[in-house]
């Protein structure tokens, strides 16, 4: 990790635990019955802890979907063909694609970051214009990435989050989009974990299982090849993985930075999320996992994690189409906290009164 970044990832702190008393006091005076409303009570002292407030506010929310391609998809591991990551950033811009949907009845925005896609875009004055490369190299062939891009795709993460933070955003999601990415993704996982690809590889967009047969063999001879360190999170992005996984990593370690909560998609956001806690594992606190991903390998990777995903819809898509979802409830969380009234102040016999 450069001079810069190391300096940068240095300033994250733990979330204070002063406050936490006095929240699951506000909570627990509420006129319901005690730990009634579940996990909605959990994100409500979560958000409270991370904003250090009896009256957390969400003033902004905004998910980046970070786009870039990969080498290894000439290996045949994705259904889809490498031009379709070009022209479902073309479909974001538009607001067609399903992230833009269901975002739209959230009122989240959406920034689409084009951080290694293998074309160029003309016009589109919306699309974030921060490319790394024109997609990653085949990790059979060599190294993903350099250590330069490694650090490049990561600092962009952080230098998002921290311009839309001065906008007011203050919660954040992540999302996707790559042909061929859970393959890297996998790879990450396996790296970390040590665990055989065939354990944990997936059908991605849906391959058939010669298909995934074969995936797994690839990430297999990736793993092989490069043989990255297990504890060192640059080695492991410059040997097998990707840049939007880096940039996703980044956006999380901004989060963290600027005291934000940032709501992790599925499988290939939480290899981003991984990555990043390998660099500052302070910022595990700021992240709520979003939902559990149909990919195999997500459990294992939410696991390592610490934390259990706030839901289950049998999803598989990405884009941040997940964090949309689970940032409506961090945000309704808040409300929980600050509209529901007290005993007292509904004039209703409390548990101790009667």
């Amino acid at each position: 990790m450069d001079e810069k970044l190391t300096h940068e990832v240095a300033g994250i702190q733990e979330v204070p635990t002063g406050l936490d008393q006095a929240i699951w006091g506000k909570l627990d005076a509420q006129a319901r019955p005690d730990r009634s409303l579940g996990r909605l009570e959990e994100l409500a002292f979560r958000l409270a802890r991370i904003q250090q407030t009896l009256t957390p506010a969400i003033t902004g929310k905004t998910i980046f979907t970070f786009a870039g391609d990969h080498g290894v998809a000439e290996e045949g591991v994705s259904l889809f063909p490498q031009e379709v990551t070009h022209e479902m950033v073309a479909n974001f811009i538009r607001g067609g694609a399903s992230v833009n949907v269901i975002a739209r009845f959230y009122g989240i925005e959406v920034s689409v970051v084009d951080i290694g896609v293998k074309g160029d875009f003309e016009g589109m004055p919306e699309l974030v214009r921060r490319k790394v490369a024109h997609g990653t190299r085949n990790f059979l062939k060599g190294p993903a990435m350099t250590p330069e891009e490694a650090v490049r795709a990561v600092q962009t993460g952080i230098e998002l989050v921290q311009e839309k933070a001065k906008q007011g955003v203050n919660l954040f999601g992540t999302g996707d989009m790559g042909i061929a990415n859970t393959t890297p993704s996998t790879a990450v996982l396996c790296a970390i974990t040590g665990l055989s690809p065939d354990e944990v590889t997936g059908r991605g967009t849906g391959i058939d299982e010669q298909t995934r047969r074969h995936k797994a063999e690839v990430i297999q001879k990736g793993l092989s090849l490069h043989r990255s360190d297990p504890k060192d999170p640059f080695d492991i992005l410059c040997k097998v993985g990707g840049f939007e996984i880096a940039g996703i990593a980044g956006e999380i370690l901004g989060a963290a930075l600027c005291g934000c909560p940032v709501v992790v998609d599925g499988f290939i956001s939480t290899a981003g999320a991984m990555i990043a806690l390998l660099i500052s594992p302070k910022v595990r606190d700021y992240i709520f996992l979003a939902h559990r991903s149909q990919e195999p390998g997500h459990d294992t990777m939410m696991k390592w994690i610490g934390q259990t995903p706030l839901l289950d819809l049998s999803m598989r898509l990405g884009e941040g189409t997940g964090a949309a979802i689970a940032m409506n409830l961090v945000e309704l969380s808040a409300r929980v906290l600050n509209e529901i009234a007290s005993f007292e102040e509904a004039a209703v016999h409390s548990p101790e009164s009667a």
